[in-house]
């Protein structure tokens, strides 16, 4: 039967029922070196050398999978995996090294997060030290979520964000001539009602100023009006880049090419104390109008080159088809060229949008506390030092469930309108 084998040769289909009994107990036996060694601190090959111990089982995992390197074999699972992880001796390689580190890291990644962590109690003396103490993130969610905006008050935010996933809603399910009604009133009557609801000063509203908002409300808050704004801001950006009038030609050339190249954090001190400096005296605008103003211009720069890329990838045929049909610019752009530029680039708007979202933790330098600046506050807590980890890996896990759905929805709409050209 060891004659049959060749030593790392071609394996052939006819030696299947040879090399799959070995193949299987030589990763079997790798797999179990690798999770002995890791667990029970049981090595059985310790007769070897520390350089060739240590190898040793990425030796027998790649012997094995060179012997199921079997084209067209017959069997459904062995060929998806030669197609997709054992191609050659280079993929063999890193599927076993990606696996032995799955094996050595996750199973205490799990212990920390879920098994070995604590869930009940109401302090720090609650906590085992063993795994995660989730309690410090219970103890704080409210703050978290809501920042220091007064507990009496908290059913504003509450009811603004549930107005807003209603109406987000609503308008996948209703008749498309009730959904253009519904888009209108979340673009331009929606955000003044939610914005006088939550700030409060009318109507009976106890006033709540802006540095008493701040969590995960305030992310959402700076993320839904800059995305709202820079849309719109960045298009006519990229419209008036690709302009035959050099005047706006070179005006949006300038504009975007000085917010591309200012760091994010420089733009958002200048709008906290630099701004108010050039506004008439007498005249006050709030600090958070100022982030969002400045967060948006800075977004509408890096959007502008987005939709500009789109444009330039319509061929010439599409404009001169517009202008066949006696269309004017702006109605040749609104029904013939953006809905088509817009199509191609959605991927690259979503992105944007995406680094919006994660761009928000910044407004910390200018003293408002959005998720992760409430954690930064919560982890100096005299109570509760030590607990920082816990924080931010929940900060984490939230960004991450924000920008995934974000990124769903994106590939969502790219299959909607995908088109053949």
């Amino acid at each position: 039967m060891i004659k049959n084998i060749n030593f790392l040769g071609v394996p052939t289909r006819d030696k299947l029922n040879l090399f799959v009994p070995m193949v299987i107990s030589l990763i079997v036996l790798g797999f179990l070196d690798v999770i002995l060694n890791t667990y029970f601190k049981i090595n059985l090959t310790t007769f070897l050398p520390g350089w060739l111990n240590y190898f040793t089982p990425l030796f027998f995992g790649f012997i094995g999978f060179h012997y199921i390197r079997i084209e067209f074999s017959g069997i459904k699972i062995l060929d998806n995996l030669n197609k997709n992880i054992n191609s050659n001796w280079f993929n063999a390689v890193l599927t076993l090294l990606i696996l032995f580190i799955m094996i050595q890291n996750i199973p205490p990644l799990l212990n920390w997060l879920f098994f070995d962590a604590d869930f009940i109690g109401t302090s720090k003396e609650d906590c085992s030290r063993e795994g995660a103490c989730w309690i410090f993130v219970n103890v704080w969610l409210k703050r978290f979520v809501y920042g220091l905006y007064p507990n009496a008050e908290i059913w504003r935010i509450n009811l603004s964000f549930l107005m807003l996933i209603f109406l987000v809603i609503s308008a996948f399910f209703v008749p498309p001539r009730i959904k253009k009604y519904i888009i209108i009133f979340l673009l331009f009557v929606f955000p003044f009602i939610a914005i006088n609801l939550i700030s409060g000063g009318n109507f009976g509203l106890e006033w709540v100023e802006t540095a008493a908002w701040g969590g995960l409300s305030l992310t959402f808050i700076i993320s839904i009006f800059a995305l709202l704004f820079c849309f719109p801001v960045g298009m006519f950006l990229a419209l008036g880049r690709r302009s035959s009038a050099p005047v706006i030609r070179y005006s949006s050339i300038g504009f975007i090419e000085f917010w591309r190249g200012v760091p994010l954090i420089t733009v958002l001190f200048m709008a906290s104390v630099m701004m108010p400096m050039f506004l008439p005296d007498g005249t006050y605008m709030d600090k958070l109008v100022r982030v969002i103003i400045a967060i948006t211009l800075f977004e509408a720069a890096y959007m502008a080159e987005v939709i500009r890329g789109g444009l330039q990838a319509l061929p010439r045929g599409q404009y001169d088809a517009g202008k066949s049909l006696g269309m004017g610019y702006w109605k040749m752009h609104l029904l013939v060229i953006l809905p088509q530029a817009l199509k191609l680039v959605i991927p690259g708007i979503a992105n944007t949008f995406l680094a919006l979202v994660k761009d928000t933790p910044l407004i910390l330098v200018v003293g408002l506390l959005e998720l992760v600046g409430m954690i930064d506050m919560a982890k100096t807590n005299p109570d509760w030092l030590g607990f920082a980890t816990e924080g931010y890996v929940f900060a984490g896990v939230v960004f991450w469930i924000i920008c995934f759905n974000m990124s769903r929805y994106s590939q969502r709409l790219e299959r909607k309108y995908k088109t053949d050209r």
